[in-house]
């Protein structure tokens, strides 16, 4: 008897694989698993009804369906956890595969000893990857070490490697990390905070600290209360949030969202800015009387709008007594 292939897919849409049956035109489950890891049956669409149907399992065995498989393909099924899981994984490479896309930037170096040289730099940095550029600070006067300098590699990897760990350089203990604190007033600061919408009361800060962790390390967790559906995620590595940002991921079978969580004096500047439009630049002037006083730029905001309007009603009231 000719060996009789059937076609199969992960999918409908997909190109089908031809998976051979067995001698009496069974085909067991096992010879489809070995192509298709996790599989637990098989299924196809009726011709006639246009519904999907389950092929027959016994024992480790697929029967064909009216005893022909004829010319349709069949669809893998998947045990519900095995699928959940395997979304996960695909959701993690596709970050990691956009990780793998960032360009590299240049790290500062904090605390390098007078002594240390660009070659001495060069050396040591040169055991994590190669090295584009090195470059210590000196003074221009004197032409002395002013303490650190920088240091720039060619894979993300190796810079993702460095920054997460302390560097022992010429007998000293140095930082290495991204210059974020040379950023301009105007230039939005690296956040390693993401914000993590459409969560679950169930999801606990313990399980999104595991779960967060496959991308990199994780400082802290914060869901607030009373539950409001969301909650904050803190990692070492800006990087690793930026990565984040924008991706749908699968958390106990529950899509959640992952977008920039912005730092608070962004947020303080956006409604000073807003006030101004309003009121003519009077809410800068008195968020910087109060701010001087040592009171908090919320709570200065809050006053201010309280006391304009009280003035309203007051001045309403004044018109209607003088009626």
């Amino acid at each position: 008897m000719a060996e009789l292939y059937i076609r199969v897919a992960e999918d409908e849409n997909e190109e089908p694989m031809e998976i051979p049956s067995e001698d009496d035109g069974t085909v067991l489950l096992s010879t489809v698993a070995a192509q298709f890891p996790g599989a637990c049956g098989l299924r196809y669409r009726n011709p006639v009804s246009q519904c999907m149907r389950g092929v027959r399992l016994v024992e480790g065995i697929l029967h064909a369906p009216e005893n022909d498989w004829g010319s349709l393909v069949y669809v893998v099924n998947y045990p519900k956890d095995n699928k959940r899981k395997m979304d996960e994984m695909d959701a993690a490479s596709a970050v990691k595969m956009k990780r793998s896309i960032e360009k590299t930037s240049d790290l500062i170096i904090l605390g390098l000893p007078w002594k240390t040289s660009e070659q001495d730099l060069k050396d040591y940095f040169a055991t994590f990857g190669e090295v584009i550029m090195v470059q210590v600070k000196r003074d221009v006067k004197t032409g002395n070490s002013k303490g650190f300098g920088f240091v720039r590699f060619t894979e993300y990897e190796t810079q993702s490697k460095v920054i997460s760990q302390r560097h022992m350089i010429d007998g000293r203990w140095c930082d290495c990390k991204l210059p974020n604190s040379k950023a301009g007033p105007d230039e939005p600061m690296r956040s390693r905070k993401i914000f993590v919408g459409r969560c679950t009361e169930d999801i606990t800060t313990d399980e999104l600290r595991q779960f967060f962790m496959q991308y990199g390390e994780v400082t802290d967790v914060f869901i607030p209360k009373p539950f409001r559906a969301f909650a904050f995620v803190t990692f070492a590595d800006d990087q690793v949030a930026s990565a984040l940002c924008g991706e749908d991921l699968i958390i106990k079978g529950v899509s959640v969202h992952i977008s920039n969580a912005e730092p608070k004096h962004n947020n303080s500047r956006q409604m000073m800015d807003r006030g101004a439009g309003a009121f003519g630049g009077q809410v800068h002037r008195v968020v910087e009387v109060y701010s001087s006083l040592g009171v908090n730029c919320y709570t200065t905001c809050l006053f201010f709008f309280l006391e304009k309007k009280l003035f309203s009603l007051r001045r309403d009231m004044m018109t209607l007594h003088a009626k």
